[in-house]
């Protein structure tokens, strides 16, 4: 660890880049070792190489590739719906106080209802096609974005409203230049949260109701009991949710190049 520190403190690639990896990088390196070993059972653990034998089977029979395509776009089209929406009902009811008066308290008994209490209804009323399921996930990421984009709105600091009406800027000028700007970290939060909430559903709606995608794959391995490939699912859906998290803090480090606190993570 003494070798390290230096390094550590010195290079900032090593840290943002590779020290991140190193734990997951151990996970598996001793995961492969204790099933060599025989301290865990391949029968109830296959070892990472065998997930990734797995892997390239399904990938070279085309499955594989069909699956991940069908679950990403479930969850992009779900997503976008559901995020849209919630980000233009948020701002709508952050800026204007009929519409908050009107809608807010019906959005706020609708959220206290599990969304994963719906899918008996959705099935029923959509079948097991692509629409229940890109219902059930726009209806999970819904609430995330729009209470995040609400609170951030109504949050702003009414004094950056003044130095905007200062310098002459009103109506949309000052939502574009001011209120939308002060409101993002507020509404990135909402996204990154969002995008767990829509793995997750998206997890439940393969599982329960599905003919394709990562979920059906994972359901149809365990009824043979293949677990290679149903650990091969929960690791590709880990996958989906860091490049989710990739793409948000790209996001957020773009977005709020002027914010004070990420531009001095930057320099760090």
């Amino acid at each position: 660890m003494t070798i390290l520190k230096p390094l550590i403190a010195k290079n900032g690639w090593f840290r943002n880049q590779i020290l991140p990896w190193c734990l997951p990088v151990g996970f598996l390196v001793s995961w492969q070792l204790l099933t060599q070993l025989g301290i865990i059972s391949t029968r109830i653990l296959p070892a990472p190489l065998s997930v990734l034998e797995a892997a390239v089977d399904l990938t070279k029979s085309g499955l594989l590739p069909d699956y991940i395509q069908s679950s990403a776009s479930r969850a992009f089209y779900g997503f976008a719906i559901g995020g849209g929406i919630g980000f233009l009902l948020g701002l709508l009811n952050g800026i204007w106080k009929l519409a908050e008066q009107v809608l807010d308290t019906s959005m706020q008994m609708i959220r206290n209802i599990p969304n994963l209490a719906l899918i008996p209804l959705v099935i029923v009323w959509f079948g097991i096609g692509e629409e229940s399921k890109v219902i059930l996930i726009a209806s999970s990421v819904f609430f995330p974005i729009y209470l995040n984009t609400y609170h951030g709105i109504k949050n702003v600091d009414p004094l950056l409203k003044e130095m905007g009406i200062v310098y002459r800027l009103k109506g949309f000028s000052l939502f574009w230049k001011v209120i939308l700007p002060a409101a993002l970290p507020s509404i990135i939060v909402g996204l990154r949260f969002s995008l767990g909430v829509m793995w997750l559903t998206l997890i439940v709606a393969e599982t329960i109701a599905s003919n394709s995608g990562i979920g059906y794959m994972a359901t149809n391995a365990r009824e043979f009991m293949q677990m290679d490939i149903v650990v091969l699912s929960v690791i590709i859906y880990a996958l989906f949710g860091k490049l989710s998290d990739v793409i948000a803090r790209a996001m957020e480090r773009r977005l709020l190049q002027w914010h004070p606190n990420y531009s001095v993570q930057e320099g760090n």
